[in-house]
């Protein structure tokens, strides 16, 4: 009755509009129809390809990136696309409205983003609530990430205050929590990766983990997200504090500020970050970095890029245990998703 719709006939649609105009009906659409029949409308098959990361047996490698759903509204509607897990997010203790619009621009030339969106979300109870009310991903087996951050109006000296309040609300709801330290769309947030700063963040958040698990005799793996313009004494540090502090794993990478792949193109010289196919080396550099100074085994997300079933692949080469994506679902649809997990089930790397 509801035969899946082929992404090309509606990306001439949504391309056509407003790009955070686009964004906001599909989600609005998706909240609607998910868990209806109407859901086959997007639906992909799930690749199997199970994996224990963390902790955390993933249904397949493949997963959503956080930023696409801040509310945690279309959980079950995204999970239909064949993820193994979906990371909602970025939540901030109260409600904001982020930065002005215009904030999403499309570079279809260069197969990517930029957004200034700074945490925009409607806070930490509107976002627990919606949660809770998924069902259908989890009962199939998917992993759900939550992913924390700081309100605009929070000074940076008491950054960790808004951090802890995430974490101690999302915990109980939480398969895994990521610590967002690295958007570039709030102020000073990427100052929290400097060595004294993200050693007292990781220190408090380790603490209260434990108490929250004590609590709830239930251990949630946490992980942190990173930016991919940090330099190689930077990700060193990064990777040594992560193990100090008991840190599950770390999520590579968030959106770039370089602007060089880009340049002379429309919109290239908005502010905010980068994504898609420009952050992809970027992206694979950090992981390779990340993958030579941290224990075997230590977990990485690898994020920032991928659009085929072959980037996806170079990302697990890179030393990535699990593949985010994002704006290579904007540009590629839902097929991308069964297609990269298919890529890395097939290939079977170590």
């Amino acid at each position: 009755m509801f035969p899946t719709l082929p992404y090309g006939l509606a990306r001439p649609f949504l391309f056509g509009l407003d790009p955070e105009r686009a964004h906001d009906l599909a989600l609005d659409a998706m909240a609607r129809m998910q868990n209806t029949p109407a859901m086959r409308l997007w639906a992909q098959p799930r690749i199997a390809d199970p994996v224990t990361v963390a902790g955390l047996v993933f249904p397949n490698r493949i997963g959503l990136a956080a930023g696409l759903d801040k509310n945690g509204r279309c959980i079950d509607g995204l999970g239909a696309m064949g993820f193994g897990f979906i990371e909602v997010g970025t939540v901030t203790p109260k409600a904001q409205p982020g930065n002005a619009r215009p904030r999403l621009f499309r570079l279809p030339q260069a197969q990517a983003l930029i957004n200034r969106f700074g945490f925009n979300n409607d806070g930490l109870d509107a976002f627990v609530a919606n949660v809770k009310r998924a069902h259908s991903f989890r009962a199939a087996g998917g992993i759900v990430g939550l992913n924390i951050g700081k309100n605009a109006a929070t000074p940076i000296e008491r950054a960790a205050d808004d951090y802890l309040l995430g974490l101690a609300g999302v915990y109980a709801q939480a398969d895994y929590v990521s610590v967002n330290i690295s958007s570039p769309n709030t102020k000073n947030l990427r100052a929290l990766q400097g060595d004294e700063a993200l050693d007292a963040l990781l220190g408090s958040l380790a603490r209260r983990r434990d108490a929250l698990a004590g609590e709830q005799r239930r251990r949630v793996p946490m992980f942190v997200k990173i930016a991919p313009d940090l330099d190689d004494a930077q990700v060193d540090f990064i990777a040594a504090t992560l193990g100090r502090h008991g840190i599950d794993g770390v999520i590579a990478t968030n959106t770039t500020l370089a602007r060089e792949a880009v340049q002379g193109l429309p919109h290239a010289d908005e502010a905010g970050g980068l994504s898609g196919r420009p952050v992809f080396e970027a992206s694979n550099r950090v992981i390779r970095r990340l993958r030579a100074r941290l224990p075997k085994g230590f977990p990485i997300i690898g994020v920032g890029g991928v659009l085929s079933g072959d980037d996806a692949l170079a990302k697990r080469e890179a030393g990535a245990d699990l593949v985010q994506v994002y704006t290579g679902l904007i540009y590629r649809g839902p097929a991308l998703v069964p297609q990269a997990a298919a890529a890395l089930r097939a290939a079977r790397v170590p």
